[in-house]
């Protein structure tokens, strides 16, 4: 059995196989596909980040261990699918998806703060604790909890020692379970161990205070040594515990941040506009779709076959690579589906000159083909090199559209070069629906340049 009986087959296995792995990988796509803050709504802060005295110039390496301490951060509070990136030398662009009050976006920011590890005095230690009770205790007073808001915020921190350690000397934390008594501990690895067994050896029964930007979380006592790893035990329900792991693993940022931005984007408009954007883009495709059909006929009908293939492949691509959807991606979805159609154009045009020439129709897919092939080929090269261009050295909403473009023109080749060309040789090597004008052109047309002389 030689190539040419093997080649359709496999052909059409491979085909087979991309359908069906897009099509699990992109449905439910309600699910798959994550929308950005232009569709679903949600809140934008743009930081600065200012040098400080440990930090006297902010470097690309500070950006990203910047971004890192955040990102643990946010994701430790459980905000969905947050979008954290570079902005120039000395900002970073933070986009959190359903949090759609301004506040509520810039406290998550703001506890993004200092951590610090003090000696705390058993007076001092029994003063915050009472404060924090006043503060969650739904009879207090205003005046009450104003003052008590006062000592954990910064007078405990005040009444108490030196810094011993930092956040940034931290490697992880965690909630767990205790093994004896079944409560909510916190556990706790430290980078250097030598330096913590120090300071837990010298101050055995003393309370270890832990500051998160100066305010009083808490102050467990330190029972023995502390070395590469401990835990932290207290009166802690399962959601303190939680948080307070978070805010150990938060770290220590390593330059001071200031939000100068901060836009919010309403679930209704969001909505809006993915209605809107989702509505011009199937109105879009349906129009393509109708053009090749009544155009090119069969071969217009089987691009529309590979326009569908092209869809569902694209919307695979965006679900397995977690990319964000965004008013400006869905534009680029849209520009790289005129990419597909307009190799197609090239590709049917050129056959159509060859029935005219007056080849056999066999002849006419295969050289229409081949010697569009060039011309699709540039056209679609430049558009991807382009695309990458953008995604590399743009940011934000500017990424998502270069990101749907790059992908887009990649499959649209496919499409253009591989499936439709695989279900018009389909046809014409099956001598199915072989008449000139299933493919545009009259019957007497056939050979009309050949016989002008053209």
């Amino acid at each position: 059995m030689n190539w040419n009986n093997l080649k359709t087959p496999l052909k059409a296995l491979v085909l087979i196989a991309v359908v069906a792995l897009s099509a699990w990988a992109a449905f439910p796509v309600s699910e798959k596909i994550h929308l950005g803050l232009d569709l679903s709504g949600g809140s934008r802060l743009l930081l600065q980040l200012y040098p400080t005295q440990d930090v006297p110039q902010i470097t690309s390496q500070i950006q990203e261990q910047t971004i890192e301490v955040i990102q643990r951060r946010i994701n430790g509070l459980g905000v969905a699918e947050p979008t954290i990136s570079k902005v120039g030398s000395d900002r970073i662009l933070v986009e959190l998806p359903n949090v759609r009050d301004p506040e509520q976006a810039e406290a998550v920011l703001k506890q993004v703060a200092v951590l610090e590890f003090k000696i705390v005095p058993t007076d001092v230690a029994q003063k915050a604790e009472g404060a924090l009770a006043v503060l969650s205790a739904p009879g207090a007073t205003a005046k009450q909890k104003a003052a008590a808001e006062a000592y954990v915020a910064g007078a405990a921190y005040a009444a108490s020692g030196p810094v011993v350690y930092s956040g940034k000397d931290l490697k992880s934390a965690q909630s767990a379970i205790q093994q004896t008594g079944g409560g909510s501990v916190v556990e706790f690895a430290t980078k250097d161990p030598a330096k913590f067994g120090k300071i837990t050896t010298a101050n055995v029964g003393n309370l270890l205070g832990i500051f998160l930007d100066k305010r009083y979380i808490s102050a467990p006592r330190i029972n023995s040594p502390i070395y590469d790893s401990g835990q932290i035990e207290g009166n802690f329900t399962q959601e303190q515990t939680i948080t307070l792991a978070n805010e150990l693993d938060a770290g220590a940022l390593p330059a001071q941040i200031k939000i100068i931005e901060n836009e919010n984007i309403g679930p209704t408009l969001g909505k809006i506009d993915l209605v809107q954007s989702l509505r011009a883009s199937m109105l879009g495709l349906g129009l393509v779709l109708i053009f090749m059909a009544l155009v090119y006929r069969l071969p217009g009908v089987l691009a529309d076959v590979a326009l569908a293939i092209y869809v569902l492949v694209m919307l695979a691509i965006l679900a397995v690579s977690h990319a964000t959807l965004t008013l400006p991606g869905i534009a680029g979805f849209v520009l790289s589906i005129g990419m597909a159609v307009d190799a197609n154009v090239l590709i049917f045009e050129r056959i159509k000159e060859e029935l005219w020439n007056g080849k056999t129709l066999r002849a006419a897919v295969r050289t229409g083909f081949t010697r569009a092939f060039s011309a699709v080929f540039d056209s679609h090269f430049t558009t991807i090199v382009g695309a990458g261009v953008l995604f590399m050295l743009g940011t934000g909403t500017v990424q998502g559209f270069a990101f749907t473009l790059f992908w887009g023109t990649v499959v649209s080749l496919f499409t253009a070069v591989f499936v439709t060309r695989f279900l018009v040789d389909l046809f014409v090597d099956n001598n199915l629906l072989t008449a000139p004008e299933f493919y545009g052109v009259k019957s007497d047309d056939v050979g009309i340049f050949a016989k002008s002389g053209a």
